[in-house]
């Protein structure tokens, strides 16, 4: 079963139940011994998995959910640190826990044996409740690991993980115009949480949140809405806040070929913990949406390469004709400037690299100027990092975006391939 296929209708098995840290992390000592399973469920209605659906995706499989899974229109996306005296059991503890609870979470179900108000009165609920009578909306739950897990920062191994670190998992480069802020990167774990509906994606972080009690804390987080790409050839092309379609060129779910070689990691590219797994980039990009609002729409699809509403490139044809870079105007100028963000994202400008983005539009009140602070969580997924480093220097030196745009958070994560039923994620690196 692939991440991207919708479960059948009725009521998905139950997963095991939480360690007794994890139920400690969820309601105290005072109930400590209930042996929680799960609880609480929500109906799970096949659908297609486009926005709107009240369609859940099953945790369990070969590829962990919300890669290719068809993007939703919502993100909670979280980064953690582990806490000073977190022992290797504690972190595998951790990852049990969460496994179970995302199983729960996305089959529609509460967490806990006794969910949000079946357990005792006198103790914490199992579930914070915000999801009572609530779909599935689609929910996946997708986790990484950060380069910080397996080698601290002052080098220390603090959880006999080092030799199991894959080559590629390093920070980010700085790129050329980066203002990277602090505590807007970095981290040892994270968890995407994709939904159509906001308080089913943040009622999941909350959660996982809340059984890391004690194991781990929220480094920074992220909630974005209006996804910036389509994944799958059934969606439409969305809309940045710029106002123009974004992400037209992305890898599909239907195209097998491209996302095998693409985003999976394979077999020899590194650790073979990470096999069927793959790299998740998150860059934080800061808009300035005023000074946008006020250019000519000329330049402002000359800076793009593409017409606004169509979405066609300007060297003419629809929406997905393929650009012709070397097609020139009455002037003899190209017709897509050589400073077009298509044209330097390009993969033939690229040597065929490609990610597959889903990224998602974020308003984050102002700052003291009375600016909006707004902009682009970009997300991609990628076999190698590298795809995107190339990328991203082409564009960070030549862009002519770069005037509109500040990047101010970048993250990197390896993400493990799918649990199989009654395993907990990312266990073949602990075997």
């Amino acid at each position: 079963m692939t991440d991207a296929t919708p479960p059948s209708a009725g009521r998905p098995a139950a997963p095991r139940g939480l360690s007794r840290r994890g139920l400690l992390g969820l309601a105290g000592a005072g109930i400590a011994g209930l042996g929680l399973g799960v609880a609480g469920d929500r109906t799970v209605i096949a659908a297609t998995g486009g926005a709107g659906t009240a369609a859940g995706y099953p945790f369990y499989a070969r590829h962990q959910a919300g890669i290719v899974t068809p993007a939703q229109d919502r993100l909670h996306f979280a980064s953690f640190d582990l806490s000073p005296g977190t022992s290797r059991a504690d972190l595998i503890a951790l990852l049990r826990d969460w496994t179970v609870a995302a199983a729960a979470m996305t089959a529609g179900r509460d967490v806990g044996e006794f969910g949000a108000v079946d357990g005792p009165y006198d103790a914490p609920p199992e579930d914070t409740g915000e999801a009572l009578g609530l779909e599935p909306a689609g929910l996946t739950i997708t986790f990484g690991f950060g380069p910080t897990l397996f080698e601290a920062t002052d080098g220390t191994d603090r959880f006999g993980l080092a030799s199991q670190r894959p080559a590629d998992l390093v920070d980010l480069p700085h790129f050329p115009g980066d203002m990277l802020e602090e505590g807007q990167g970095g981290g040892d774990l994270c968890i995407q949480a994709c939904a159509n509906d906001p308080q089913v994606a943040v009622h999941a972080v909350r959660n996982l949140s809340r059984i890391a009690f004690g194991k781990a804390a929220i480094r920074w987080s992220q909630l974005g809405f209006g996804r910036t790409s389509s994944t799958s050839t059934s969606q439409a092309t969305p809309r940045n806040l710029f106002g123009f379609k974004d992400g037209t060129a992305n890898i599909k779910a239907e195209e097998p070929a491209a996302v095998d070689e693409q985003v999976w990691v394979q077999s020899g590219d590194g650790p073979a913990w990470l096999a069927g797994g793959s790299y998740l980039v998150t860059r934080r990009i800061r808009m300035t949406i005023e000074t946008w609002d006020r250019t000519i729409l000329r330049e402002q699809e000359a800076i793009i390469g593409r017409s606004k509403g169509e979405g066609a490139p300007l060297s003419g044809g629809s929406e997905f004709t393929e650009p012709d870079f070397d097609k020139a105007g009455p002037d003899d100028a190209p017709l897509i400037d050589k400073a077009a963000h298509v044209r330097l994202a390009h993969p033939s400008r690229n040597e065929g690299r490609r990610m597959l983005r889903r990224g998602y539009n974020f308003v984050d009140g102002n700052d003291e100027l009375g600016r909006l602070d707004a902009g682009l969580f970009f997300i991609s997924f990628q076999r190698s990092p590298e795809q995107f480093s190339a990328v991203q220097l082409s564009l960070a030196r030549n862009d002519a975006m770069n005037e509109y745009t500040r990047h101010v958070g970048s993250a990197l994560f390896a993400v493990p391939p799918g649990a199989r039923d009654g395993a907990y994620i990312g266990q073949a690196l602990f075997a």
